[in-house]
This record gives structure tokens, C-alpha cells and sequence, in this order.
């Protein structure tokens, strides 16, 4: 299958030429409570997202050794909590699935999830989800990766820790399996990631080498990359998600609350506005300005009837609504067909 520019999630067409398409990560912050999962919700989409993600592994899929631990810094003290029972709390069911994808839908934002199985990947099929997420750590399961492209799901990829080798295989095996709906989102796998580790010129790398729908998983704070990465071209940004950076949890203090959530996609979008079109030129913004702050030839004092034009004659003051002062050279030895007083702006009607 031959690859695509654009793809579409749910009722938006993503791509170079529409607007960035802005993710709520909510992840495992739910902390595996339906209410507060069906309340990130409606604040991500109150602060602008466009898609709400969450993440319907099966902890089984991934671990094996319950002795191995993960430390995080939560509601200002140090953690040490076995992995197994970290993720075991916070995993989706089915009809958790459905629940959520419904949530979504009646908040008018995307349903997205990142499953670990191909059991879940039917799961988000039966759900409705508007598209599944690959995440960075299953990059190489191509396995999955090309069960997502049988599911008919549009599929994003992230591509934390990964080679150019790694992204195209990954790539190339999505539409082998017959799938055409697949953007790749840049990605540094650090938790918080630094400015001096992002690296975003890979963006324009990625797009050059594969000519998909190049993204941006963001784990920086505030908003700086995003607005570099969409300057880049960056049609997906993907920003972790909290009602309260204070709850319990793993990514809780990382991720941006609504307020600086709301802010994150203002700048995204103000970007966007900022970067509009390439065609040099004034804009439609810059007609007022180009008419009352340019310069017109104008009469430097008064003239009367049948009176040759010399250079000292012409002055060049504002309006520019009259002869440019490009034009002075044309009005020199020319007679003027009326008298005018001094600061007359000239038309070619002054002249004979």
C-alpha cells in the first residue's frame, strides 16, 4: 500500500494542510477509577483536546517478574511500588472501553487507546474507538502492529528509543498487513524530557523518509515544544493529561493539568495561525496598513496650472493611496493640466 499524507480519526482529516491534532494522554492517571477516567474526559475536552487516550494493556502481556519495582516522586514523596501491582489497578475492561468511548463521544473528542494484545485490539473495534495507539516499547512487535492494520483502525505510532530501521520496518509491516491509515509521532522516552533531548529536526527527518503524518509525543513541560514542533510540520501532539497534578500516581506531577492544557492548545494553535501560508505578500490583515502607512507622491508646495514638474516638487508623505513614490521619475517634466496646493496627493488625472 502506498503511503499516505493524511489520514482520518473520527470526524478530522489529520495531515500537512489541516490542523494539528491535539491528544489528551490521561494514560494510567485515572489511578483505575471510572469517575475520575469519565472526568478527565470532560476537562481535556473543555481545554481544547481533540482526543482523549487512555491505555488497555493487559499487565500479563508485559511482566512477568511481580519482584520488578518502579519509584516516581507522588504527592511530593518518593515511591516504591512493584510494577505488577502499579498496572494491574489501573487496566481497562471491556466494558470499561465502552463506557469511556461513550464518555467521549458525548464530550465531542476522539476515543484513543493504546492496547498491549490483539484481544484488545478487538476490544477497541467492539468499542468504537476512533484509533488505536501503538506505544514506543512495542515498537518491534510487529506481530501486534500488523494485527492493528487488519483491525481497519487508523494507527499511531510512537517512536520513543527507536532507529530510522526500526520506524520503517515498523512501517512497512503496518501496510503489508494491508493497512493505509498510519501517522508516526516523534517521541523521547524520558518522563519528564528535557529541551536539550527532543531533538525535533527529526520530525522533519521522518517526514522526508517516510511521507506519513508526522506527530509529536510530548514529555517536556509547559508548551515550547509544542510550539517548535508544529513550526517543524508536527500534525499530532500527544501531552499527558491530569485533573490534578497532585493525585496519586505515577505521572501525575509530569502531566498538564486543565489549565495548562487549555494554554498548551492555545499555543499550538496560535502557531498555526502564525505560520499560515508561504505566498509572500501582504495580507488580507495588511491592506488598512499598506493604504495608511505608505508613501504617495505628493505636491511639496503649491503649483499652479500648466506648471512643469521638477524633482524638488514632489514630496512623499503618507496616505499610499496615491502615485508610489517609485513613480516620481515619471511625473518629472510633465505639465499639470489644474492647479493643486501643497500636499495634494497626485493621480494621473493631475496631468497632461
Amino acid at each position: 500500500m502506498a503511503a499516505s499524507s493524511s489520514i482520518r480519526i473520527g470526524q478530522r482529516s489529520v495531515g500537512a494542510g489541516h490542523p494539528c491534532f491535539v491528544i489528551a494522554e490521561v494514560g494510567i492517571n485515572h489511578n483505575g477509577e471510572m469517575s475520575l477516567a469519565q472526568k478527565m474526559i470532560e476537562l481535556a475536552a473543555k481545554a481544547g483536546a481533540d482526543a482523549v487516550k487512555f491505555q488497555n494493556y493487559r499487565t500479563e502481556d508485559f511482566i512477568s517478574d511481580k519482584s520488578l519495582t518502579h519509584s516516581y516522586r507522588s504527592c511530593g514523596a518518593e515511591v516504591i511500588e512493584s510494577q505488577w501491582d502499579m498496572f494491574k489497578r489501573c487496566e481497562l475492561d471491556p466494558d470499561n472501553l465502552k463506557n469511556l468511548a461513550e464518555t467521549c463521544r458525548k464530550n465531542k473528542v476522539a476515543f484513543i487507546s493504546t492496547p498491549t494484545g490483539p484481544d484488545g485490539i478487538d476490544a477497541l473495534v467492539r468499542a468504537g474507538a476512533a484509533a488505536v495507539k501503538n506505544g514506543s516499547d512495542y515498537l518491534s512487535n510487529l506481530p501486534l502492529i500488523r494485527h492493528m492494520a487488519r483491525s481497519g483502525l487508523p494507527t499511531i505510532i510512537s517512536t520513543g528509543m527507536a532507529t530510522l530501521a526500526e520506524i520503517d520496518e515498523a512501517a512497512r509491516s503496518f501496510a503489508e498487513a494491508g493497512g493505509t491509515e498510519l501517522a508516526v509521532l516523534h517521541c523521547v522516552s524520558n518522563y519528564p524530557a528535557t529541551a536539550a533531548t527532543l531533538h525535533l529536526h527529526k520530525i522533519e527527518a521522518m517526514q522526508r523518509a517516510l511521507q506519513r503524518p508526522i506527530g509529536f509525543s510530548d514529555h517536556t513541560e509547559g508548551a515550547v515544544a509544542a510550539i517548535a514542533s508544529v513550526t517543524l510540520g508536527a500534525c499530532i501532539l500527544e501531552k499527558h493529561f491530569t485533573a490534578d497534578k497532585g493525585l496519586p500516581g505515577p505521572d501525575q506531577a509530569m502531566s498538564a493539568d486543565p489549565s495548562e492544557f487549555e494554554s498548551y492548545v492555545r499555543a499550538a494553535r496560535d502557531t498555526e495561525a502564525a505560520l499560515a501560508e508561504a505566498a509572500v505578500g501582504p495580507s488580507a490583515a495588511e491592506v488598512n496598513s499598506r493604504r495608511d502607512w505608505r508613501l504617495s507622491c505628493v505636491a511639496a508646495r503649491d503649483l499652479p496650472k500648466d506648471h512643469h514638474m521638477s524633482e524638488s516638487d514632489i514630496a512623499f508623505h503618507r496616505p499610499g493611496s496615491g502615485l508610489k513614490p517609485a513613480d516620481a521619475q515619471f511625473l518629472i517634466g510633465r505639465k499639470l493640466a489644474q492647479p493643486v496646493s501643497r500636499g495634494h496627493v497626485f493621480a494621473l488625472k493631475d496631468f497632461r
